[in-house]
């Protein structure tokens, strides 16, 4: 292999000379450590597909942290290894270290996760090369071989696809997602609403939502306008849905069961929500989406193909109503004349 890059990317000393010496077909284990939430993790797939195209005769084991595997692409890997997250502080300190060193010895291992978890777990994994694409240079000299930019203004599937560029691969586009899931059959066509957030400060106010649901389900009335309750009791949305209690076309809905969610979100025509996993699981349903912005940065997930918009304001300021409202209208008059 040759590590392809002038600028952007960053290699040490050994690793061209390592990288020279190996050659995609002959590698026989790879892991990949991701260590992530729902959201994040699907976004994993595209990377996982192509890394099974670069190296067919590889066993590729996935790393998770014992508080994220939900939604793990265990599908697309060989081997599933976890290391004591959050959840088990329990732990000792000694058990920690034994349960990481269980990864095993590859010959190239791909960081995905950038934390203070996967580093000690890097450094605990023996491997020919380890690749990544950290934020600040001095961690790609203490835990790396090689890596590549990180950027908050390019997709974040996109970014890890990079660490597969930069040796050679000739990644597909648009990156390939291949959820395993069969599209919910309702009885009308729907659009799904999710005010929720991993956080409050993510949320486009409710009384947004409620205006542009308002508005929607009566410009729309050959769609079903359905909004998502959370899980967490701060996620509710009665005030959304109880003033269009009259609207037979606005329904409102929990849903717990991960595989549920996946197929209900799979057959959506369009989902309206914030910075959140669930929008995240649309944009790999290949479900089109409207993602608003202005807590977190919109380019890392926004995709540039398909069909997906963000809105946000270049101050950060909360959007209004109304370019949401043009967003929509803009997708759903794209889809129609698709």
């Amino acid at each position: 292999m040759k590590l392809w890059f002038k600028s952007g990317g960053w290699a040490s000393r050994r690793a061209k000379g390592v990288a020279a010496a190996l050659s995609p077909e002959a590698v026989k284990s790879v892991a990949v450590i991701r260590h992530a939430a729902v959201g994040d993790m699907v976004l994993t797939r595209p990377f996982l597909i192509e890394l099974r195209r670069f190296f067919p005769n590889a066993m590729i084991t996935l790393s998770l942290c014992s508080n994220y595997t939900r939604g793990a692409p265990e599908d697309l890997v060989d081997r599933v290894h976890v290391v004591y997250g959050s959840d088990r502080k329990d732990v000792p300190l000694k058990a920690q270290i034994a349960r990481a060193r269980e990864l095993g010895e590859h010959e190239l291992l791909f960081d995905l996760a950038v934390t203070p978890r996967s580093f000690y777990t890097c450094l605990l994994t023996r491997t020919k090369l380890k690749i990544s694409f950290p934020y600040k240079a001095i961690e790609r000299h203490l835990f790396y071989d090689v890596a590549v930019q990180r950027s908050d203004f390019q997709f974040e599937a996109d970014n890890m696809l990079d660490t597969l560029r930069i040796l050679g691969h000739r990644v597909e586009y648009p990156p390939q997602f291949l959820m395993p899931v069969e599209a919910y059959q309702h009885p009308r066509p729907y659009l799904v609403y999710f005010p929720s957030a991993s956080t409050p400060r993510k949320c486009w106010p409710k009384g947004h939502f409620a205006s542009l649901v308002e508005t929607l389900s009566k410009n729309h009335p050959e769609y079903d306008h359905i909004v998502l309750k959370g899980i967490d009791e701060w996620e509710t949305i009665d005030e959304i849905v109880d003033p269009l209690a009259d609207r037979d076309n606005v329904i409102s809905m929990q849903l717990n069961d991960f595989d549920e969610t996946l197929s209900f979100v799979k057959g959506a025509s369009l989902l309206i929500g914030n910075d959140t996993g669930i929008r995240n699981i649309a944009i790999a349903c290949e479900t089109p989406t409207v993602g608003i912005f202005f807590d977190t940065e919109p380019y890392r997930y926004w995709p540039r193909y398909g069909f997906h918009d963000a809105v946000f304001c270049s101050d950060a300021q909360v959007p209004s109503v109304d370019a949401v409202m043009q967003s929509v209208e803009g997708l759903l008059t794209l889809l129609d004349n698709k």
